[in-house]
């Protein structure tokens, strides 16, 4: 009797139990159907498809949250906007709508002060600037082609005496090189002689036509006047250096017959030298003729060596990827000779102000240069921003800016890794876990809008 009454006593208590467990799960249930019920503002997808029902737009107010509409993106592909709401031309979904001023702009990352400290998040102001690129090369010595002469022999001759002897050697402007022996100038100077001495008028034509033949022999206007002058025939002639330097080529010697027109000596000055460096293609934007070149050598030491770029050569070393630059050096007492090597500093002073940013703030993301930018608000309002930027060139941890910040803009220089990292997850995560299912339901039903926008 005894265990009877123990069982009909635990079956009314698991009863009683049981009774009251689904009776809890009865009022939780209809609790979380109330909450679900209440109205509230939906974002993404639904929120589209209420601005598709309503014919709102971008720059529209969206009644239901009180904020003007910036555009529409997919989450997925965050750098493309549309005007108008619809489906998105990337991926099978609904765009969503990003509003002034909202957190749902994909892009925008809020960070608290506390993270922000223990991140060791630092930002630096958009300045405005001139921006002098700093190149370092190493260049070699050549002569400088463009100080150069030729010494040639204006008629047939004979070498009678050389007064320079080897190749190199230095020689002064002015110095006497080689002594000629032209015997067909005899013959147009005792004529042109022989005319001066005549009796008589109208001699100027015939002694004009006599000074006319002795200048296509050859002879300068001032050996013409030292023969007028002297009265006696100058079959000889000392050539002379015409310029100061180094005697590159030599190509006569004594008792050598030369010809009209044969080059006897190249002549290269030493005022000037130039040094050709190697710069890598990554910093030839850098350079540009007329830039400024301080340069060191070993054989001047202490010395600063002033020169400037001449030409950027328009060619690529195949195997180094080097363009030459051609640095035109002054060359005090030539101690700079062809086959050094000089340390060269490029200081080009760009007159045009242009935007700068430090360096460390710029992303680069291989498609995208990007930089997170802290927008303004109350003292660290923590909230970031990633801004598409078109970077110019880059010198001094200095980057140039050319489009996409504005003077006086604030930027991430450290840290700024992870903000963005996280801005670009956003998208990803807002797709994932906000996608309600009664706008799929939707999106479903609804037709697909005649046009998805256009890009600004």
């Amino acid at each position: 009797m005894k265990p009877t009454r123990f069982l009909l006593i635990g079956l009314l208590a698991t009863g009683v139990l049981g009774a009251a467990g689904y009776g809890l799960y009865a009022v939780g249930l209809q609790r979380g159907m109330g909450m679900t019920a209440a109205p509230a503002v939906a974002d993404g997808e639904e929120a589209t498809l209420r601005h598709m029902a309503a014919g709102l737009k971008a720059g529209d107010i969206d009644p239901a949250t009180g904020k003007k509409i910036l555009y529409y993106h997919d989450p997925m592909v965050p750098a493309s906007r549309f005007d108008t709401p619809g489906k998105s031309p990337f991926m099978d979904m609904m765009m969503s709508p990003v509003y002034a001023d909202g957190d749902n702009d994909q892009s925008r990352v809020t960070v608290s002060p506390r993270i922000q400290q223990n991140l060791g998040v630092r930002t630096a102001a958009v300045t405005e600037g001139t921006l002098s690129p700093q190149v370092a090369a190493v260049g070699s010595v050549a002569f400088n082609e463009r100080d150069q002469a030729i010494v040639q022999a204006r008629a047939s001759g004979y070498v009678e005496r050389l007064h320079v002897r080897a190749a190199l050697d230095r020689v002064a402007k002015g110095q006497p090189l080689v002594d000629l022996y032209v015997p067909d100038w005899i013959a147009a100077q005792e004529e042109f002689l022989s005319v001066r001495h005549m009796q008589g008028t109208d001699l100027a034509a015939l002694v004009d036509g006599a000074r006319q033949r002795m200048r296509q022999l050859g002879m300068s206007d001032e050996q013409i006047g030292l023969v007028e002058r002297s009265g006696k025939t100058q079959p000889r002639i000392t050539l002379v250096a015409p310029l100061g330097g180094v005697v590159v080529e030599l190509m006569v010697r004594e008792g050598m017959t030369v010809m009209p027109g044969a080059t006897l000596f190249r002549i290269n000055g030493l005022s000037t030298v130039w040094a050709n460096a190697e710069v890598p293609e990554s910093q030839s934007a850098l350079l540009r003729p007329g830039a400024r070149v301080q340069a060191r050598s070993a054989a001047a030491p202490g010395t600063l060596i002033a020169g400037t770029v001449q030409a950027i050569v328009p060619e690529v070393n195949a195997s180094t990827r080097t363009l030459k630059a051609r640095v035109e050096l002054a060359n005090p007492g030539g101690r700079l000779v062809p086959g050094m090597f000089v340390q060269m500093q490029f200081a080009d002073v760009r007159g045009e102000k242009t935007l700068l940013v430090p360096t460390e703030a710029v992303i680069q993301t291989g498609r995208r240069t990007v930089v997170m930018l802290a927008e303004p608000g109350d003292n660290n309002s923590g909230r970031f921003r990633s801004v598409d930027v078109e970077a110019g060139i880059e010198s001094g941890g200095q980057t140039e800016i050319k489009r996409g910040l504005q003077a006086g803009q604030r930027v991430v220089v450290s840290s700024q890794f992870l903000i963005d990292s996280e801005a670009s997850l956003r998208g990803v995560e807002a797709r994932l876990n906000g996608e309600p299912a009664s706008a799929a339901a939707s999106a479903a039903a609804a037709p697909a809008p005649a046009s998805a926008g256009s890009k600004p």
